[in-house]
């Protein structure tokens, strides 16, 4: 009997051995066949996750930023206490003594699975498993994936840390709102930082890794709210919060940015705008763009908070001025259907779902807003963000009467004399509050709408190239479409300067004289007669006052003469174009360029004739503060000699490439202060600082530019439809650009200052008459008289005459200042009289003015 029970437990003692031996070599064959192809777990020490990357104006403050997945990564040491324990009481809380997989886990839930037939199956990974998961599985809910995870848990977990791998860990986790790690959902939820979360806060934080979408803080707000407590009771079983910090976090109301109670970290950004949308451009150029917007960028942008908003104001003030005086009402084209007006509550529902520009600050911040009613004459709207008072908001008629609606069929209807002729009940519109001007007092509401006409301004410092503002169009939200750097626009007469920059670097002079009569070209489109913009014609004058007032037909012969080659390589040398066609009609700017090149090319000029980039952009730190651009190339030789002077700064050297000779960059400049003075911008331009600049108006007024400078600033204008039709009569660079450059300079100078422009030491200053170009003393004096500089060691010759090697034609009036005739000598080496009523052929039209 004894032998029989013996027997009988060693069977079964064998049996259990062997069964036990079985389950360890099948565990074990299957952690061998699972885990000879998994991933390496050693990347995880080299992490760099996909991070923010943002943007700082020069006063370091946060002015837009760019991600794909909103991260801003936290070193370990850096997350406070509370917040790791509340991640750990809700996801893991035998975080710190398991080795990477929580075995009382895996059996809980596999015993819970189990009775419940499948119905309740929940994960039991732990916070190292979760980490694999993320980094290095995929998200599919099998026992592959599962066993997978524990073999990896198990090797990370002695190669990381448990600091490291709880880095990982709440640096990856997606906790929604398109929130990635738990400093981007701080901000996101609460606009805090970690450090400034309160223990209901970081447990709220703590719910959301389950199921984001499960427990919305508005839509899933109880069920948030349980989880949130549920956390809360896990932290205080933990050991983590006093049983009375328990009960006061427990009683905490559930408060989000979603649900009103905090604003927004958004908020406190200024609109996205041109200047920041075009840095994203060039630095996903420049570095890619998958890397800018995950590579945790720190950018220094070179903008100027303060001016941008000057130079915003300055475009759209003449933008809207031009639109206005058009008197054509189009509105914003988008409606509400009536159905949706019933209510207050309805109507701003919808409002707010309508995609309209909400980024317009003129005068006054401009409002989407709705017509609700429309009455014998006036209509009545409800505004977005403004309450609704007893009376309502009204339209009156009179803000109505500047405009004519187009009809179905094209036509122009009659000008409105109420509100019903222009508006529709359910049209939304745009409207700002009139104020008065000497106590900023409200007057009433009025109608806006955003032009249909666009233009692009930029102002950059002449020096460093740093652009300071930028504005591509009216609103950004209206057209994302940068006109300042994207927009190929013909420059018109602004181009002129390059032409007499090679004709002065070719060894002309201010003084020179050039003929202006009319051309006659072949090309093989047919004949091109250019004209001056007056129609009329000058005779021999010298350069200084072909540039003031900006002479088409002498600036064609001058490029003939100094040959349309070298024109176009100056042209292509100062940025202008990257190749300029060879053909005559390009000396009046009939080829296409950008604002940004106009500007960052007048600079040279203004600067002296050093070669400067335009940037947007000073300095890019990587993720761990390495600098990885930098725009200042210059040397400074001594900045670290502690031994300079208290009034002594250190020495730096430029190495900027010299590209036009300093004496041609001083004459340009003063033939284009000329302009300013008493050329086609002295109407417009008058700053208490010396000045120089140029318009440009193209055929037909289809484009009008100006361009300008002192001697810190250098700013252009451009304006005209996108899709280029005439502006109509009377339309100007000097109309219409000038007043936006005197608006924005007019602010700049208060800045920056500025003062005379250098004088290079090899000028010599001679007595000229600006009308003949005649040599006079030194005493002489009079609107007539100007101070020309002339390179020193070279003897000026006057009265040599150039026409471009083309015969003048006849039966055209020459117009000379003081009215006296002149003697010429033309291309075919006869002598001709130009005076008052002298005839030489036939005028057509046509050509750039």
């Amino acid at each position: 009997m004894t032998r029989f029970i013996l027997s009988f437990f060693g069977a079964i003692f064998s049996l259990v051995t062997l069964g036990a031996m079985m389950c360890a070599i099948s565990i074990g064959a299957i952690f061998w066949m699972y885990g000879r192809d998994l991933p390496s777990h050693e990347s995880l020490a080299q992490y760099t996750p996909p991070t923010i990357s943002r943007i700082y104006s020069v006063q370091g403050r946060i002015i837009d930023e760019f991600a794909q997945e909103r991260r801003l990564f936290t070193p370990a040491n850096e997350i406070p206490d509370l917040v790791k324990q509340a991640f750990i009481s809700a996801e893991d809380k035998n975080f710190y003594t398991h080795e990477g997989y929580d075995v009382r886990g895996i059996a809980a839930a596999a015993f819970d699975a189990i009775r419940s037939r499948g119905r309740d199956v929940r994960g039991a990974s732990t916070i190292t498993q979760q980490v694999m998961k993320n980094f290095l599985l995929g998200g599919d809910r099998r026992a592959e994936r599962k066993i997978k995870e524990i073999i990896l848990a198990s090797r990370v977990e002695s190669a990381l840390s448990k600091e490291k791998i709880l880095e990982l860990y709440l640096n990856e986790i997606f906790l929604g709102q398109n929130s990635y790690g738990v400093t981007a959902a701080a901000q996101t939820y609460f606009n805090k930082t970690l450090s400034e979360l309160a223990p209901h806060e970081a447990a709220f934080l703590a719910s959301l890794p389950k199921a984001p979408s499960d427990y919305h803080p508005v839509r899933q707000k109880d069920r948030l709210m349980a989880r949130r407590n549920f956390v809360l009771r896990e932290m205080f079983e933990n050991g983590y919060l006093t049983q009375a910090v328990y009960e006061q976090e427990v009683a905490a109301p559930l408060q989000s940015v979603q649900n009103g109670d905090f604003e927004p970290f958004q908020k406190a950004l200024p609109p996205r705008d041109y200047f920041t949308d075009e840095i994203r451009r060039q630095l996903s150029r420049d570095f890619g763009e998958g890397e800018f917007f995950s590579g945790g960028f720190s950018v220094r942008a070179t903008l100027d908070p303060e001016m941008q908003v000057v130079a915003a104001e300055a475009l759209r003030r003449a933008l809207e001025q031009y639109d206005r005086s058009q008197g054509i009402w189009r509105g914003t084209g988008k409606t509400i259907p009536a159905e949706q007006l019933g209510s207050e509550t309805a109507w701003r529902t919808a409002l707010a779902d309508v995609s309209v520009a909400r980024d317009i600050d003129l005068e006054n911040p401009w409002y989407p807003a709705v017509v609700l009613e429309i009455g014998s004459n006036e209509a009545r709207i409800g505004i977005e963000g403004v309450a609704e008072d007893e009376d309502g908001h009204w339209i009156p008629a009179k803000d109505v009467q500047w405009a004519r609606k187009r009809n179905s069929d094209g036509s122009l209807g009659r000008r409105a004399q109420v509100a019903d002729d222009l508006l529709d009940v359910g049209e939304v519109v745009h409207v700002r509050r009139m104020t008065a001007d000497d106590d900023g007092s409200f007057i009433r509401w009025t109608l806006r709408q955003v032009p249909e006409v666009e233009g692009g301004f930029m102002a950059m410092d002449v020096n460093s190239g740093r652009v300071l503002a930028m504005q591509g169009g009216f609103s950004y939200q209206h057209s994302v479409f940068n006109r300042a750097t994207q927009a190929k626009r013909q420059p018109g007469s602004s181009f002129k300067p390059f032409v007499y920059a090679a004709a002065l670097d070719s060894g002309y002079s201010p003084a020179t004289i050039v003929v202006d009569a009319p051309i006659e070209i072949n090309t093989p489109q047919g004949v091109w007669r250019p004209k001056n913009a007056s129609n009329q014609f000058y005779g021999p004058t010298p350069l200084r006052t072909g540039i003031e007032r900006s002479r088409n037909l002498m600036t064609v012969r001058l490029a003939q003469e100094v040959g349309i080659d070298v024109v176009g390589r100056y042209a292509e040398k100062f940025g202008v174009y990257d190749r300029m066609g060879r053909v005559l009609a390009n000396s009046l700017g009939s080829q296409e360029t950008t604002i940004y090149q106009m500007v960052a090319a007048y600079a040279m000029f203004a600067n002296g004739g050093e070669r400067v980039e335009p940037t947007l952009v000073d300095r890019v730190q990587d993720r761990y503060g390495n600098t990885v651009y930098r725009h200042d190339k210059r040397d400074c030789v001594n900045c670290g000699d502690r031994s300079i002077a208290p009034d002594r700064s250190p020495r730096i050297v430029s190495n900027r490439e010299r590209v036009m000779d300093p004496v041609t960059a001083y004459q340009l400049t003063s033939m284009m202060q000329g302009v300013v003075e008493r050329g086609t911008a002295s109407k417009t331009v008058n700053l208490p600082v010396p000045t120089a600049g140029k318009t440009g108006t193209t055929n037909d007024a289809k484009d009008v530019w100006f361009v300008g400078f002192t001697s810190s600033i250098v700013a252009g204008c451009y304006i005209g439809y996108d899709q280029p039709r005439s502006l109509g009569r009377g339309a100007s660079g000097g109309g219409m650009c000038g007043p936006v450059f005197q608006r924005f300079m007019t602010e700049a100078v208060k800045k920056y200052g500025g003062g005379k422009f250098n004088v290079p030491e090899a000028c010599q200053f001679i007595n000229i008459d600006r009308f003949t170009g005649a040599r006079l003393g030194s005493g002489a004096s009079g609107a007539n008289v100007v101070a020309e500089c002339f390179r020193e060691g070279e003897e000026p010759i006057f009265g040599i005459q150039f026409d471009g090697g083309f015969a003048m034609g006849g039966n055209f009036d020459v117009i000379q200042p003081d009215g006296r005739a002149k003697e010429v000598t033309t291309s075919t080496g006869r002598k001709a009289v130009v005076g008052p009523k002298a005839s030489f052929g036939t005028l057509s039209s046509g050509g750039l003015y």
